[in-house]
This record gives structure tokens, sequence and C-alpha cells, in this order.
């Protein structure tokens, strides 16, 4: 008799286990992976956003360096204004790929949330099933 008591309660505390994995920590490591994956791809965007700025910025005050002349003036102005208008195509398509992965970002959060909901739904119907047998 013990040993059933035993068997019972140890394949409950099983049972437990399975639905707290399956509630709350597997969500919860899906959601930790889909932010860290987000948050990866923020800011490697931005830190190529940064790098090719510093190489602009570095290479125009090398330029800058080699101007003797007025033509190298000339010159060197004409490339600012280039290096100017390259950055800012830069600093848009940039911040239009951002705005795609908030956008994907939240798509992927809210479908994280209805499963989790349709799952826990769908334990609570199992149980009110299993207490009324």
């Amino acid at each position: 008799m013990a040993n059933t008591n035993t068997d019972r309660m140890n394949k409950q505390a099983n049972q437990m286990n399975q639905q707290f994995q399956s509630l709350f920590f597997g969500p919860m490591r899906s959601y930790a992976s889909l932010t860290v994956e987000y948050a990866e791809r923020v800011l490697n965007t931005q830190y190529e956003f940064a790098k090719a700025y510093s190489n602009a910025s570095f290479s125009q005050a090398r330029s800058m360096l080699n101007i003797k002349n007025s033509d190298d003036l000339r010159s060197f102005v004409d490339s600012q204004q280039k290096v100017a208008q390259e950055m800012g195509e830069r600093l848009k398509d940039d911040t239009q790929k951002v705005v795609a992965m908030n956008q994907e970002f939240a798509e992927k959060s809210q479908q994280l949330v209805q499963e989790n909901v349709k799952s826990v739904n769908e334990t609570a119907q199992q149980n009110v099933q299993k207490a009324t047998k």
C-alpha cells in the first residue's frame, strides 16, 4: 500500500514538473532566445554603422592632411559631400533594417504569447478532465 502511494505521489510530482517545464521554463527559454537573437542583430547593425562611420571619418582626416593647394581643397570638399551623402544613405538603410527587426521581434513575441496561452488553456482543460474522473 505504501509503495502504491509513493508511486502515485512520484507520478503526480513528475506530471507537475512536466507542466511547470511546459508552462513556464519552455516559454521563458523561447522568449529569452528570441530576445538575445534580436539584441545581437540590432547591435551588429549598429556596430557595422559605427565602423563604417569611423572608417570614413579617419579616411577624411587623412585626406585633409594631404591638402596642399586649392585644387586639393576643392577635391576634399567634394569628397566630404560624397561621404556625407553615402553615410546618410547608410543610416537610412540601417534604420529601415532596425524597424523591420522591431516588427519581426514584435510579431514573434506575440506568436510566443499566443502559443503559451493556448498551452495553458489545454493544460487547464486536461487538469479539469482528470479532476472530474
